[in-house]
């Protein structure tokens, strides 16, 4: 009896922690925003910028960069955003919205048509013209198997069944799903985009696709072209607490301590834009609302560096 007590008060106490009611708020509050706010301010970029976002799936350019999205075009600058997956490749999204335990091909295609208006409503939300869009359609868990095992050899994704761009709008119709293919359509986005600043994952994001894409943006880099990195998927729970909580610091993730974080502070018109464009991924809100609200905070992070000194994964073959 006394071990299932010790247990439930350690599951409140964690459940507490996790969603954070009212009265906890103060803590999280006296917890972050000293440390917050001793990092280095980071101003928006401005006019004459030209920046890209390099999302691996539709709700990461909300997620990550949704404040500086905002307040660059309020400044001036012009923001393009390319997507590299359709999201089509998230089994439990696909069972919920067609009401089925086991989804088929057609389900998560039809999942990726979803995702891909989503992404567009959740962009327009943002300020971004339609034509600032580039979606590259490769399939979403698959591209860290591209980038390492499939240079020259189409995959297939085993939830689509396709092993080649299909869905409309894309950018290049066709294209097999192999390394090659994806690297040479990120090529023709930056040379149609001719970016001054690109925004990419760090390569610590627990997801294989946010770091396929790190890697991706790494080999991409041109002269004269700087880059901010983020994270997305930083650890166990994190951000916490979890649900809307705009008057809240974002403090640097559990994976990313060791990176040189920068501070862009948000004004409330920047934070209500977010929250927009995170709304219209209505999608996943269904089942991630909690998670997806926890990043429309007081502030976003980047860091000019993308990881801590050590080698990065060559391309395979």
């Amino acid at each position: 009896m006394v071990r299932w007590r010790v247990v439930l008060l350690l599951a409140l106490g964690l459940a507490l922690a996790v969603n954070a009611p009212w009265a906890l708020q103060g803590v999280y509050a006296l917890a972050y925003r000293a440390s917050v706010g001793r990092l280095p301010a980071l101003p928006p970029p401005g006019a004459g910028e030209r920046l890209l976002v390099l999302s691996p799936h539709p709700d990461d350019e909300s997620l990550c960069c949704g404040g500086l999205i905002r307040e660059a075009l309020a400044q001036g600058a012009e923001v393009f955003v390319v997507w590299l997956t359709s999201g089509d490749g998230f089994e439990w999204d696909a069972a919920l919205l067609d009401r089925t335990l086991r989804p088929g091909h057609g389900d998560y295609q039809a999942l990726a048509l979803r995702r891909m208006g989503e992404a567009q409503r959740a962009a327009q939300a943002l300020g971004l013209p339609l034509d600032h869009l580039f979606f590259l359609c490769y399939p979403d868990r698959g591209l860290l198997h591209l980038f390492l095992e499939r240079r020259a050899a189409p995959y297939t994704s085993p939830y689509t069944g396709l092993g080649a761009v299909t869905y409309p709008g894309c950018f290049s119709p066709g294209a097999p799903y192999t390394g090659e293919a994806l690297e040479k359509d990120l090529e023709g986005v930056l040379d149609r985009v001719r970016p001054t600043l690109l925004l990419a994952p760090s390569p610590l994001d627990a997801h294989p696709d946010h770091q396929a894409t790190a890697y991706l943006a790494l080999r991409a880099l041109r002269p004269g072209v700087r880059a901010l990195f983020w994270i997305v998927h930083g650890g166990w729970e994190w951000p916490l607490p979890k649900g809307y909580h705009p008057g809240l610091p974002l403090e640097p993730p559990p994976r990313g301590r060791s990176l040189s974080w920068r501070r862009l502070d948000l004004p409330p018109s920047a934070e209500e834009a977010k929250r927009q464009a995170l709304l219209a991924h209505q999608s996943q809100q269904r089942l991630l609302s909690r998670f997806l609200m926890a990043f429309v905070r007081r502030n976003e992070l980047y860091s000019p560096l993308p990881l801590p000194r050590h080698p990065l994964p060559e391309p395979g073959r």
